[in-house]
């Protein structure tokens, strides 16, 4: 049977009409939003929502090969990652020892032989260092995420399932949508909290516009994660086709939170996802980042802290938008960002950092190097604070 969210493609197209229509009624009244329509913009959302629904119908098989213990080429990813973690750490070990023997009172009185041999090594073990370093990062997230999706496929969360079956009545679809919403929610923060999960959901945020079509602007990498398992719901007797339909109804629900043309819709805002709640939540301002991840509820960002009204107009957007309509750009912009990082560092804890940490450590770590070396203004400026560096976005010099 169709997914209803491809039956409900129809349905997308005519309230994107609509929604279009009143916003031009609306512009010619002189009020003009980032809830506008503009056309590369609405193209790109457009096209990454087809390929969101045409991910899943490829993925496993490109996917299944590459498991370990399962596909065929699983066992060579696990060796390979492997072999690259213990070449970049033995590289790693040889870039710090001929740095320390480089910076020594003792390496000015080597022979010049002796020294061009040493930097050539050590020339040598960054480029493997660069290179093990994306190969062990890359190579281990695909062994961890293809691995986690064979466990919690849904069949095999249904027959160990530890709850007798609830059949198809009222218990059982309650405790299937709100349990898909709960668990989407906890997902939700772990896609804001961690990089490597964030670059999978950053697509959805890099719109700077916030109408109906950008709710179709969904992730097409959803294989490489390592999500709270929604098929555990089967292990509560939740049979498999109930967890399926509430995912999607749970998608299906989201859509049309994507709006500015609807206002506050009094007590349903106390217990429920809504547009102003959502509006929130794709916020670019400090204000607004990592608030309001509900899907169809609210109750769970109340009950645990991530929950903020919407008192001001957001910023939509990223913090640092990519200025591109490129659906490759768009969908692959983070990911390459992250390599880049673990190829240009030269320690373990840094690459795992980088790709595990939160999205915001990576890009102040980014800020703080790029502004450790300020350019001393005048006489009266003779020390540079750079614990003290960033105040408000701006540069602060530490006189003395």
């Amino acid at each position: 049977m169709a997914r209803l969210e491809v039956l409900s493609i129809p349905i997308y197209y005519a309230t994107m009409g609509a929604e279009y229509a009143h916003h031009r009624r609306r512009a010619a009244n002189g009020v003009t939003t980032d809830g506008d329509y503009e056309l590369k913009d609405t193209l790109t959302s457009l096209s990454m929502g087809g390929l969101s629904l045409l991910i899943p119908l490829v993925s496993p098989r490109l996917t299944r090969p590459l498991t370990p213990g399962k596909g065929r080429y699983g066992k060579y990813l696990v060796g390979g990652t492997i072999v690259a973690v213990a070449a970049t750490t033995i590289a790693d070990a040889v870039v710090r020892r001929t740095n320390d023997t480089a910076t020594s009172p003792a390496s000015d009185a080597e022979p010049d032989a002796r020294s061009m041999a040493r930097r050539k090594w050590r020339r040598i073990a960054q480029k493997v260092a660069r290179v093990g370093g994306v190969a062990s990062i890359a190579g281990g997230v695909v062994a961890a995420t293809t691995t986690w999706a064979n466990v919690i496929r849904p069949e095999r969360m249904w027959a160990k399932r530890i709850v007798p079956d609830l059949g198809t009545g009222v218990v059982a679809w309650t405790t299937a949508i709100v349990g898909w919403d709960f668990l989407y929610y906890l997902n939700h923060r772990i896609w804001h909290s961690t990089r490597f999960m964030w670059a999978n959901h950053v697509m959805h945020h890099s719109s700077e516009r916030y109408n109906l079509s950008t709710a179709l602007r969904q992730a097409v990498t959803d294989p490489l994660l390592l999500p709270v398992p929604y098929t555990g719901l089967s292990l509560l007797g939740v049979r498999p086709e109930l967890v399926a339909t509430s995912r999607s109804l749970n998608l299906l629900y989201q859509y049309w939170v994507h709006t500015d043309a609807i206002d506050r819709l009094g007590p349903f805002e106390e217990f429920a996802n809504t547009p102003s709640h959502h509006r929130v939540h794709h916020g670019s301002d400090k204000r607004h980042i990592d608030r309001n991840h509900g899907g169809i509820l609210i109750v769970f960002d109340r009950l645990l802290g991530t929950f903020t009204r919407e008192d001001a107009t957001p910023t939509y957007g990223l913090t640092k938008n990519i200025n591109s309509f490129n659906p490759l750009r768009v969908a692959t912009h983070e990911y390459a960002d992250i390599l880049r990082d673990v190829a240009a560092s030269d320690n373990w804890r840094d690459r795992l950092s980088f790709t595990f940490r939160g999205p915001g450590w990576a890009y102040e770590r980014h800020r703080r190097e790029a502004i450790a070396v300020v350019p001393v203004p005048d006489d009266h400026c003779t020390e540079v604070d750079t614990d003290s560096l960033v105040a408000g976005g701006e540069l602060v010099a530490v006189t003395t």
